[in-house]
């Protein structure tokens, strides 16, 4: 028999509700694939924060996935920057598609592993709900104006979106996901911080793993961001057919790509080299994660989790050319000087509205000022500095660009 949760207050409900596990909990889809035995299901989740009467015909994970499709949150990622900055370009990835991206390929693979698609998608769709705007370049400049007061991390605060800060319902605070679905989004976290979050920090503490659906979302994300970057970096001019040559997992296909009788043009050559470039990826986890679990043989989802090492991963030749793609990417793109010079004014913004919402949060709408000061008499400091990281992290690009011109120096050049 599975175990009750801890009990918690259903806000609104007038009484305490137990978190309700197993088939009455919320009633696998009629037309769901079958899963195998290793995946998560409604049957073994570990429920949800807040007790919720079960849906009719929607499970557990389904309703994490549309929870997170109606988010705020999910609304703003096509705003915010994945490389480029969002004015940059109509066609360049924004946080939006890139989860799009993210979430087709975990389907992919989970239906070929017979893992929870629903909840593959769930986790996929929400794993950057926390990101600043101006990209990892606004995360770092955060990270940096929070140092005293506990830093950010956009896992972290991906986490606190839907847990605390997204305000839809009567009933409980944030979206009210299930375990397996925060445990998904929740991809690192540092051991100061993990010895805070309870029974979702234990896994980085005790070194043990997520759920294999949460081990799946991690590489999606992974090959998403690789092979599409060097799209948006060959359409931006950045880098070169020629230079990308030297990654072994590129120059194979533009040498593939190049025997065919026909001559492309370059954008269908970069679409077809990149495409290849996915399917032999996607291809080369699906048998290698297929061996792993064979070989595993791990007969639940908690057999999964006591493991050391993930069985969801590349093979050797694989990995070593998706490390050797990454480390391409980030010399020659992320570090090529247009993109730096984006970064450094993205710090310069973000760095200004800290220090100004710090010294007077007035400037906040006014919500959030009440929300600011509230914590401060409440907490303190840290709790104050919280919130405007909060309302800067929930920023969209153009948002943040706004706010300095209206707020700080209107003659920004961006």
């Amino acid at each position: 028999m599975p175990k009750s949760g801890r009990s918690r207050p259903v806000r609104g409900a007038g009484r305490t509700s137990s978190r309700l596990i197993g088939p009455a909990w919320d009633a696998p889809s009629p037309f769901a694939a079958p899963l195998a035995p290793y995946a998560a299901s409604d049957a073994t989740s570990r429920g949800r924060r807040y007790a919720e009467p079960a849906h009719p015909y929607r499970s557990a994970f389904q309703r994490d996935r549309d929870r997170v499709l109606h988010s705020g949150a999910f609304r703003r990622l096509v705003y915010k920057t994945q490389v480029f900055v969002n004015h940059e370009g109509d066609l360049y990835r924004t946080r939006l598609t890139h989860s799009l991206e993210v979430a087709q390929i975990g389907r992919t693979v989970a239906g070929r592993l017979g893992l929870n698609q629903d909840l593959v998608e769930a986790i996929c769709l929400a794993h950057d709900l926390g990101h600043t705007p101006f990209g990892h370049s606004g995360q770092d400049a955060l990270n940096h104006c929070m140092r005293p007061w506990g830093g950010f991390e956009h896992n972290l605060q991906s986490l606190r979106v839907v847990e605390e800060l997204e305000e839809r319902y009567l009933a409980f605070p944030g979206l009210n996901l299930t375990f397996e679905t925060r445990e998904g989004i929740l991809k690192h976290c540092a051991p100061g911080n993990a010895a805070g979050l309870g029974e979702l920090g234990e896994r980085f503490i005790a070194r043990r793993q997520p759920g294999l659906e949460a081990q799946l979302a991690n590489l999606a994300d992974e090959i998403a961001y690789n092979n599409h970057d060097v799209d948006d970096g060959l359409r931006a001019g950045l880098l070169t057919v020629e230079e990308l040559a030297a990654v072994g997992l590129f120059r194979r296909h533009h040498a593939g790509v190049r025997r065919l009788r026909a001559r492309p043009g370059r954008r269908v050559l970069i679409h077809e080299i990149v495409r290849r470039m996915i399917n032999e990826v996607v291809t080369d986890l699906v048998a290698t994660s297929l061996h792993n679990l064979a070989a595993a043989a791990p007969g639940s989802i908690e057999d999964v989790r006591v493991r050391a090492r993930p069985l969801v991963g590349f093979s050797t030749r694989i990995a070593a050319e998706h490390r050797e793609l990454k480390a391409f990417l980030r010399h020659g793109l992320y570090r090529h000087e247009r993109v730096l010079a984006m970064n450094r004014q993205a710090r310069h913004v973000i760095g200004a509205l800290f220090g100004l919402f710090m010294d007077d949060a007035r400037a906040m709408p006014a919500a959030q000022a009440a929300r600011a000061a509230r914590q401060a008499r409440r907490y303190g400091a840290a709790a104050r500095a919280r919130v405007v990281a909060d309302y800067i992290a929930g920023m969209t690009d153009r948002y943040a660009v706004a706010a300095y011109r209206r707020l700080v120096d209107p003659r920004l050049d961006w």
